[in-house]
């Protein structure tokens, strides 16, 4: 797969481990190093800054996706090649799905879990076939995952569902993984 954008979900804070700011920099310096195109939430602040700057430092393409009711809070990332400023979360989601020809979530909050699962579910309803990964830091998404292995068990979800809730730990593999799928 030609993949020439990616789109990341990830918190506007650092957690409270530094791998999570690591792994956020790694992506963003193997983003630019690949010449492939980072969509975002547009902020400043926490793993997305650390992604963005990571990136840019490196001469890569961030876009940024943000409603203006964010950015008149002033947490704008203010030196992106891109930023769309739109007036809901709707419209956010809807247009970094757009733009993006994959999906990252690395650890963050509610906004964080919005954003995946509304990416997921069009995934699975068919409103899109790209491929999404969770960037898994430290095992922060386990418990997600094992949630996920539960709503299976008991016959919430389908197994071909749950498949597509992958991980990988490492952002380099992560995004091996991520040319290699077919949608």
């Amino acid at each position: 797969m030609a993949l020439r954008s990616v789109g990341v979900f990830c918190g506007s804070k650092l957690g409270a481990r530094p791998e999570y700011a690591a792994a956020a920099a790694e992506l963003g310096i193997l983003l630019a190093a690949q010449n492939v195109r980072l969509v975002y939430g547009g902020g400043s602040s926490g793993l997305m800054g650390v992604i963005a700057d990571a990136c840019l430092a490196r001469g890569g393409e961030v876009v940024g996706v943000m409603p203006r009711l964010l950015v008149d809070r002033e947490v704008a990332h203010l030196g992106l090649t891109t930023l769309h400023i739109v007036e809901t979360m709707h419209e956010r989601k809807a247009l970094m799905a757009d733009l993006s020809d994959a999906f990252v979530a690395m650890p963050g909050g509610i906004g964080t879990f919005d954003e995946l699962f509304e990416i997921v579910t069009w995934r699975q309803i068919g409103f899109h076939a790209k491929p999404f990964l969770f960037l898994n830091v430290a095992g922060y998404f386990d418990p997600l995952l094992a949630l996920a292995d539960h709503a299976v068990a008991e016959g919430f979800l389908s197994q071909s569902h749950r498949a597509m809730l992958t991980s990988e730990a490492e952002p380099a593999r992560l995004l091996q993984v991520l040319r290699s799928v077919t949608p």
